[in-house]
């Protein structure tokens, strides 16, 4: 027999925050780093949601460039998820360890081609020994036919500046600067392709000190995984990938489904994989899920358009939930992931100070440039599709 429960119970509609007497000078003296799981840290408190109308690697890319970091939703096919991590990872880094290359007999055409697949303004030319024969750039192919061989219009190796493995990041800028080239292919004594250092990249850590990155200088990002029969083939997949976080991503997590899957993936992969589970709304489910997670989301129906409340009728109000949840975390030690009603700046201040750790946006991304969601026109004004 159910029981009502007579605690009061608060969203983040019926609070404010009482201001204080206050010694900071200046916002600069704000610190907002925070953790994202046990081991990732960001700079600021903020995740965009694995949904399909927010997150996907363009928002992804954006996010850990702010110091975020963002989870790549998993309403795709496994091979299609892992190219939109590979993408994030691939986007920004000090050492590109794996270039995209072409072969030394390949056209113009050919080189056209493989830019527009994957996005880059250049390719390395190689042999089928993969040792460097020159580098082939947008600028190289301008006014040229298709049919023309990339040998006849790429940059010779005998031109090119190169670096041998282990080169620093200090090192790399000297030849950049020295030299005026934009990408620096890394070789072997035998010539052979070991990485790639682009110009870009090494700007891209100056326009984005607090960005989120890896040990190799890579963005970081998160992928959202569930618990069907193909979940496990899935998170082998995106570690593969260098994927930096598993996110267990269903809408009530405190179950024997998410906790047999956690088990399952820390007893495959150890624990050095970053392991996110969710969502609770409850100490008790935070608990069990901290039990083996690295991270624990809390929210179970509060998003703008989730529908869980209205076709179950279950979920507690978001901030009680944060607050009833925040001494579990504090003891510990694994950090919480607010996860939904965010309608404002104010609600994500409010989430952060009843004991989150990070806050978990989907509504308030899901209008910008970087969202994958469908540009809808009505009446002349554009806007975008969001569900989840």
């Amino acid at each position: 027999m159910g029981r009502f429960v007579e605690e009061l119970a608060l969203t983040f509609d019926d609070v404010l925050l009482v201001p204080r007497y206050s010694d900071i000078r200046s916002r600069r003296e704000v610190s907002t780093r925070t953790l994202f799981t046990r081991k990732i840290e960001l700079h600021i408190p903020i995740v965009s949601a694995a949904m399909d109308t927010v997150t996907e690697s363009r928002m992804a890319i954006a996010m850990a460039r702010e110091g975020g970091i963002g989870v790549i939703h998993r309403f795709m096919p496994i091979e299609q998820q892992v190219k939109e991590v590979q993408k994030v990872k691939r986007a920004e880094g000090v050492l590109i360890e794996d270039p995209y290359t072409i072969p030394l007999e390949a056209t113009v055409g050919d080189a056209r081609r493989e830019m527009a697949r994957h996005g880059v303004s250049g390719l390395v030319v190689v042999d089928r020994d993969m040792r460097v024969w020159g580098i082939v750039t947008r600028r190289d192919l301008l006014f040229e036919p298709d049919e023309r061989p990339v040998r006849e219009v790429m940059t010779p190796r005998h031109e090119l500046i190169t670096a041998r493995p282990g080169v620093t990041q200090e090192q790399a800028i000297e030849l950049i600067r020295t030299h005026r080239v934009e990408k620096i292919p890394i070789v072997d004594d035998d010539w052979r392709l070991r990485g790639l250092i682009t110009a870009k990249d090494i700007q891209s850590r100056g326009l984005y000190p607090h960005s989120t990155r890896d040990s190799k200088g890579r963005m970081r990002v998160a992928a959202a995984i569930g618990v069907k029969p193909d979940y496990l083939e899935r998170a082998k997949a995106l570690l593969e990938a260098e994927v930096d976080a598993l996110v267990i991503d269903v809408a009530h997590g405190h179950t024997e489904m998410v906790l047999s899957a956690l088990k399952r993936l820390r007893r495959e992969f150890g624990d050095e994989v970053q392991l996110v589970a969710g969502n609770v709304a409850t100490p008790e489910g935070f608990e069990d899920l901290a039990a083996y997670a690295d991270a624990v989301k809390v929210g179970i129906g509060p998003g703008a358009v989730c529908t869980t409340r209205v076709v179950a009728g279950v979920g507690v109000p978001q901030l009680t939930a944060i607050m009833n949840c925040a001494e579990v975390s504090e003891r510990t030690g694994v950090p919480m992931i607010a996860d939904g009603g965010i309608r404002s700046s104010a609600d994500l201040v409010k989430a952060l100070a009843a004991g989150a750790s990070t806050v978990m946006i989907g509504m308030l991304l899901a209008g910008t440039d970087e969202s994958p969601g469908a540009v809808v026109v009505r009446n002349g004004k554009k806007s975008k599709v969001y569900r989840g």
